[in-house]
Parts: structure tokens; sequence; C-alpha cells
């Protein structure tokens, strides 16, 4: 997949500044995410397809940053998903799949899907930190 595409995704967002502690800001980052996704529920439970592209995007956005903050990179730096070591099986694929058709619940699922995925990728490369620096 080609980085510039998810560019327009960021824009929306503050992106987050290295100066801060990249626990504090996953902690945000998901904090943020919760709201989006309570947001995106209502809207596809009430089939308001229109109106979830903002929200969507939105949420693509943060997944981005929480995607290169749990691998200890900067978002501005946009690197290529393949050198990236913590991410879900499929990313490129699925998140193709998720930028090119943003209205379809299918792809808010997916998007939640990742987000999960990689909150798990994310707690276990701190359990392991953890356990080596012991």
């Amino acid at each position: 997949m080609d980085n510039r595409l998810i560019i327009p995704f960021l824009k929306e967002l503050e992106v987050v500044d290295s100066s801060i502690d990249v626990n504090e800001a996953i902690t945000r980052l998901r904090a943020e995410w919760n709201q989006v996704k309570a947001e995106l529920e209502n809207l596809f439970r009430n089939r308001d397809q229109k109106t979830t592209l903002h929200g969507m995007n939105k949420g693509i956005g943060l997944y981005i940053q929480f995607l290169f903050l749990s691998n200890d990179r900067q978002v501005h730096d946009l690197e290529s998903f393949d050198t990236l070591v913590i991410k879900p099986v499929n990313l490129e694929e699925r998140l193709g799949f998720i930028i090119n058709r943003p209205n379809l619940f299918h792809s808010y699922r997916q998007l939640s899907e990742l987000i999960l995925e990689q909150e798990k990728l994310y707690a276990k490369k701190n359990i392991v930190k953890k356990r080596l620096s012991q």
C-alpha cells in the first residue's frame, strides 16, 4: 500500500508530539477511539451511512497513529508498513479495504478489529519488554 494514501486521514488529527510519553499518547488515542467508536456504532445502527465518513476518517487516522506509536515510530516519518514489526496480519489488505470503502459497516468492523489486534500486540510487546528488563 502506498503510504501517501494515509496522509489525508492524519490531517484531521492532532499528530502526537514526540516529546510526550508513548504510553500516555497511546492511552489518549485509545480514549479518543472509544468516543469515535460509540458515535459510529450509533450511526451504523441507524443506517446513517452518509454521516459516517467523518468518524471513519478520524478512526482510520487514530489507528495509523496507534500503529506507528506502538512500533516506536513517529507518524510523520511515514515509513513503509513493511518496516513495522508490531502489526496485525494482512494489515495492508485490510487497511486498503477500509480506506477504499469507509462507509460500509464491514469497514467499521474491520477497523475495530485492527485496533483490538494492535492493542493486544502492543500489550504483548510491553510484557516481553518488562520481562527482559528484569
